[in-house]
């Protein structure tokens, strides 16, 4: 596409500075600086034009908090489980101290367990998790327990599903913070049930903690535990949990065909766009852009400066590259006279660049937020990792063609279900909007689109944008 050279010389500015100390990409684990090469890896960048505002999420105090210190209590164990350190002071990220696991390569379970403890009243909680696994390329699965009379009642989250290719939620050598809801109870075992709506018989009463580690059988995965915590969740700020309609590349029928089926139930989306492409072809003009904005109350974020850098996705280009187009990027949207601070990654990746700069850290430099496409749990308020928010994307009503389909979202025990049951913050990723039947995962008819708005307010699940999420927990 064509590139709009109609704006301000600094938008074709390329910086000259470039990176500088990319060796040594390994973190380092001790004396609380477990990231400390992660910021290195952007010293060489000098400071963007637009920096975020700072409206990031304050930091969750916990209400009960199990830290890994001197005299935890904790057992690591498991027949997948070849050796551990249940006080290993050479790796971690809080105290002195973090439990390291290594697996036997056999894809049996390893785990770091409490039971027996005093009844814990998760009511109004969400779990946090802090952990840690050096080396990801046999890792295959990370799941938590929470139960009574030694684990035989349970409550299962599926946290984390490894992937071959694609983005991962859990990379190698980084601390990583999960949140865990009640919306996101994978299956329940013993006396503990789950509704038809996919929501838990008790959420008090506690007694027994498994936090759980499978490699893929064909090699071993060493992991570290840092914390295990209960803070406070979303529902006494929203009952129901949240819902972001977010639309991903600028087409038309944001504007065309999404508006009028959503502005009669005052629901506003936020818009992740391609600057390169508005005012071209089937995609968004800045009037529509503005019109959304100023009269719907929609948001108009970011999704890349260029097209080619879009289509590329950013995990193929250099950091230079990446830092100069969320650049160029925000320079765009700040001049047009968007406000946004959020972002979403070009195909949901935020791996690496091509030199070995985690792109999640380059975002960082210029937006409060980025999005990814990953959907093992729902987001939460707030975040637990601000630039790797989770979202449900491929959501379609057509047959056969693959993604998420509209029925699974709004039926029985579906993330609408179990959002209004149990809390937390649904982003939903749709693209383009149809008139006929949708033919790609990407596509959903304008009647899909009100069927969907009809089945949140229902449910009487608060609609807001990104930011109005966001504004919530700064």
């Amino acid at each position: 596409m064509k590139r709009n050279t109609g704006d301000s010389a600094s938008l074709g500015r390329r910086s000259a500075l470039r990176l500088a100390g990319l060796g040594g990409l390994a973190t380092a684990g001790a004396l609380g600086l477990p990231n400390t090469a992660r910021a290195a890896a952007v010293d060489g960048l000098g400071a963007p034009p637009y920096a975020p505002s700072g409206r990031r999420p304050r930091f969750r105090r916990a209400t009960w908090s199990q830290q890994f210190q001197s005299g935890h209590g904790w057992t690591a164990a498991g027949a997948g489980t070849a050796s551990s350190n249940p006080n290993d002071t050479e790796v971690f990220a809080r105290g002195t101290q973090s439990v390291r696991v290594t697996t036997a390569g056999s894809g049996v379970q390893s785990y770091v367990r409490r039971t027996g403890m005093g009844a814990l009243d998760l009511t109004g909680k969400m779990i946090r998790l802090v952990f840690r696994v050096e080396d990801v390329t046999h890792l295959s699965r990370i799941v938590f327990y929470a139960g009574t009379n030694s684990l035989a009642n349970n409550f299962c989250w599926r946290l984390h599903t490894h992937a071959a290719t694609g983005a991962n939620y859990v990379q190698s050598g980084e601390w990583v913070t999960v949140h865990l809801q009640w919306s996101d109870v994978t299956t329940a075992a013993g006396t503990f049930t789950l509704s038809a709506q996919g929501l838990p018989s008790v959420r008090s009463g506690f007694t027994d903690f498994s936090f759980a580690v499978y490699d893929d059988a064909a090699g071993p995965v060493t992991y570290h535990l840092q914390a295990v915590e209960l803070v406070p969740d979303t529902t006494s700020v929203f009952p129901k949990g949240a819902v972001s309609l977010t639309f991903d590349d600028s087409h038309v029928s944001i504007h065309d065909l999404a508006r009028p089926v959503m502005d009669p139930y005052g629901m506003p989306g936020t818009v992740y766009n391609i600057a390169d492409a508005i005012g071209t072809g089937s995609f968004l003009t800045i009037e529509q852009m503005r019109s959304l904005q100023d009269f719907s109350g929609w948001e108009m974020a970011g999704h890349s400066y260029a097209t080619s850098a879009h289509t590329a996705s950013y995990s193929k280009l250099t950091a230079q590259q990446v830092d100069d187009d969320f650049r160029m990027l925000r320079e765009w949207l700040v001049g047009k006279g968007f406000t946004s601070e959020h972002f979403a990654y070009p195909h949901g990746a935020f791996q690496k660049t091509t030199d070995g700069v985690p792109v999640d850290l380059l975002a960082a430099r210029h937006f409060t937020t980025a999005r990814s496409i990953i959907s093992e749990t729902s987001e939460s308020s707030a975040p637990a990792m601000p630039f790797r928010l989770k979202a449900l994307t491929g959501i379609n009503d057509g047959s056969g063609i693959g993604g998420t389909t509209l029925s699974k979202v709004i039926g029985a025990g579906g993330p609408l279900d179990r959002c209004a049951g149990g809390g937390g913050w649904l982003i939903l990723c749709l693209h383009r909007i149809v008139a006929g039947t949708p033919t790609a995962s990407t596509e959903i008819s304008q009647a899909g689109l009100g069927r969907l708005m009809e089945e949140i307010q229902k449910r009487g699940i608060a609609v807001l944008t990104v930011q109005e999420a966001m504004e919530y927990y700064t």
